[in-house]
């Protein structure tokens, strides 16, 4: 899947992105560590990006509560076309605290948001897809 950067300037704006995963609840449809597929670790999760960088996931009985953020990061990382950088940061529990991370958005729409790290240590590929309710 290729995604057209139409933006060639060397940085780009985090605003869109953010104003897209600000409307509305979201949830993990796709969550791969490293080749294993744990999407079923959020099942049931409704995620809610709120301005203010507070990340709220809650079931109906469980509320995780994390930060999320999205910057211009121009350093050299997983996709130098792409210098946006969609942090996600919880501590516990340990299958939230997996998604702590600086993603580096592959895609993203109004009802897409489409992320993908390349580990520094063991070179595995993850990638967490949200899409919107």
């Amino acid at each position: 899947m290729c995604s057209s950067d139409d933006n060639s300037s060397s940085s780009q704006d985090p605003t869109p992105v953010i104003n897209a995963a600000t409307q509305g609840t979201w949830r993990v449809t796709s969550y791969v560590d490293s080749g294993t597929d744990e999407t079923n670790h959020f099942t049931g999760y409704n995620f809610t990006f709120s301005n203010g960088g507070v990340l709220t996931a809650t079931n109906g009985s469980n509320t995780v509560t994390g930060t999320w953020s999205v910057l211009n990061d121009d350093s050299n990382d997983d996709s130098p076309s792409n210098d946006l950088d969609f942090n996600i940061g919880f501590t516990a529990p340990a299958n939230f605290a997996d998604l702590t991370d600086d993603w580096d958005i592959v895609t993203y729409s109004d009802t897409t948001i489409s992320l993908i790290d390349i580990s520094g240590g063991n070179g595995g590929t993850d990638t967490l897809v949200f899409t919107k309710n």
